[in-house]
């Protein structure tokens, strides 16, 4: 493989020479066509990655997920590489491992390594996120997550999660309980939550129980036996795909059958819902799409170009066999 070095030794210059041409950097005409006709002669072409990172302007824009091994996760960067791609940007992929310091360290990172902008996938946004986004002189857009004050893309929680109250209000379910995560994630944790809370207040005829586990199914899993045993809801509305696979499972060791003993439904949409069997009724998150708007708001923050503060990626509620209509 052709190097600077050897570009320079072809060409009869300095390696500090090639590479001042190569960042469009001051060069005299003569020197100019000597290295072009060594670079049309060997073919070489300049690491783009490399030769961001040493520009000024670079157009590499920082991604920081909280985990790897998740369907949305995946979809999302998906969406944003896609797009990048297409506006001439690259992305640079920071995991955090879902570890808090871990994460805002990776802010100032990226910061540091002169990317144009940052898009963080948040679980939160605490205060030492707002004091890292203050310090450093880089645009930021929050996916998944919203502030009051930064550019976020998020998905539509709220209404998702009103939407399938009615839903199941409307199958007649009555005695219903709600498995949600901690608070401290306002889109999952408290915007799905308030979301059905509020589908909930158009009938008093019914009696509605709320519970929290983690993101994990395998905590999940461990969750639902208790809260069938002690509640023996009708229906149980978990606030995302994975808890509801976890509470399917569980359902099944104790012998249930979903949906004539217990219904379930999730949130997100994920591919695996509508391969099992029965399939989940759960409310579809678009996140490649939603991917691929936070990409452009991120090329349009680093252009310096008008963008509204808050964008909303859309849902639709995909109807499946695990709830049972008991009108």
């Amino acid at each position: 493989m052709t190097t600077i070095a050897d570009i320079a030794k072809l060409a009869g210059v300095a390696k500090s020479t090639v590479s001042r041409y190569l960042n469009d950097g001051s060069v005299s005409e003569g020197t100019k066509k000597k290295i072009e006709r060594v670079i049309n002669e060997t073919g070489y072409t300049p690491n783009a990655f490399a030769q961001s990172l040493k520009a000024k302007n670079t157009n590499i824009i920082g991604t920081i997920v909280p985990r790897l091994d998740s369907y949305a996760t995946s979809r999302t960067l998906i969406g944003i590489d896609e797009q990048l791609k297409e506006l001439n940007y690259q992305m640079l992929i920071s995991n955090s491992n879902q570890h808090l310091e871990t994460e805002i360290e990776n802010i100032y990172t990226l910061a540091k390594q002169k990317v144009a902008g940052i898009i963080l996938l948040a679980a939160e946004i605490t205060e030492m996120h707002l004091e890292a986004f203050a310090k450093i002189d880089v645009p930021v857009l929050l996916v998944g997550q919203q502030h009051e004050h930064i550019y976020s893309v998020i998905h539509d929680d709220y209404h998702a999660a009103y939407e399938m109250g009615k839903y199941i209000l409307d199958k007649g379910h009555k005695k219903i309980a709600y498995l949600g995560v901690t608070e401290k994630d306002i889109a999952v944790g408290v915007k799905r939550k308030q979301g059905f809370k509020e589908s909930m207040k158009s009938t008093s005829d019914c009696e509605v129980k709320y519970y929290e586990t983690s993101f994990n199914i395998t905590e999940a899993l461990e969750k639902v036996p208790e809260i069938i045993d002690s509640f023996q809801p009708s229906i149980l509305v978990c606030a995302t795909d994975n808890i509801a696979l976890g509470a399917m499972k569980a359902a099944s060791i104790k012998g249930l059958n979903i949906p004539k003993d217990l219904s379930i439904t999730g949130f997100g949409g994920y591919e695996i819902t509508g391969m099992i069997h029965p399939g989940l009724t759960t409310a579809k998150f678009f996140y490649q799409e939603a991917g691929q708007l936070a990409a452009r708001s991120i090329v349009k923050l680093v252009r310096q170009e008008e963008l509204e503060l808050l964008n909303v990626s859309s849902f639709q509620l995909i109807f499946r066999e695990s709830v049972d209509s008991i009108v």
